[in-house]
């Protein structure tokens, strides 16, 4: 039996530090820990795949928290599945024992606990996602409201443009030439220029 550990965080800059040392309290080699920097909509990540394919039967996966392994509610019910059905692995969520599935518990009572608290855990994640989602929106409609600019803000024209504008579209110099002269790529005062026309 081989003890493997995953991780998750939703952005680059988060830190797994938290995480990464829950596991190695564990007895879990970093070399068997698996980390991605994703987020937990779905379960198309490279790390974890590869956790799959590494883990067999008999085997144990060992995560922090059951969010840290996904917050989309049917697809962590049925990830759960594949693991402990079809690849015959246990799975143990530090945070939530109830869940365990290495107890070895094969009475129906214990069965049945653990499927429920897996679904409204599951559930509670995908929620969750939503919330963030929600907020996230709710943030930007009230930053546009003061007047907070998103995306990129186009520079200023330098002097000069509108005289060189004319000429280039006259005829009377190239692009290449009017940018050079003005300081600009060549194609910011084409793609500007086009703008002019329209």
């Amino acid at each position: 039996m081989k003890k493997y550990g995953y991780i998750r965080v939703s952005a680059k800059d988060q830190n797994p530090e938290r995480q990464l040392i829950a596991l190695k309290e564990c007895n879990i080699p970093e070399k068997y820990i698996f980390l991605d920097r994703m987020s937990g909509k779905d379960f198309e990540r490279p790390q974890y795949m590869r956790l799959l394919r590494c883990l067999k039967k008999g085997d144990l996966l060992v995560v922090k928290s059951i969010d840290r392994l996904g917050r989309n509610y049917s697809e962590i019910l049925e990830q759960w599945r594949k693991i402990t059905k079809e690849i015959g692995a246990d799975i143990q969520v530090l945070d939530m024992p109830l869940l365990d599935t290495d107890s070895k518990q094969e009475n129906l009572t214990g069965i049945f606990i653990s499927d429920l608290v897996l679904q409204i855990l599951a559930y509670v994640a995908e929620t969750e996602r939503s919330f963030i989602k929600q907020r996230q929106a709710e943030g930007i409609a009230a930053a546009k409201i003061r007047g907070v600019k998103f995306g990129c803000q186009k520079s200023e024209l330098p002097d000069g443009f509108e005289q060189y504008f004319q000429m280039w579209r006259e005829g009377r110099i190239s692009t290449r030439k009017a940018a050079e002269e003005l300081q600009m790529s060549h194609s910011t005062f084409y793609r500007r220029c086009r703008e002019r026309m329209k």
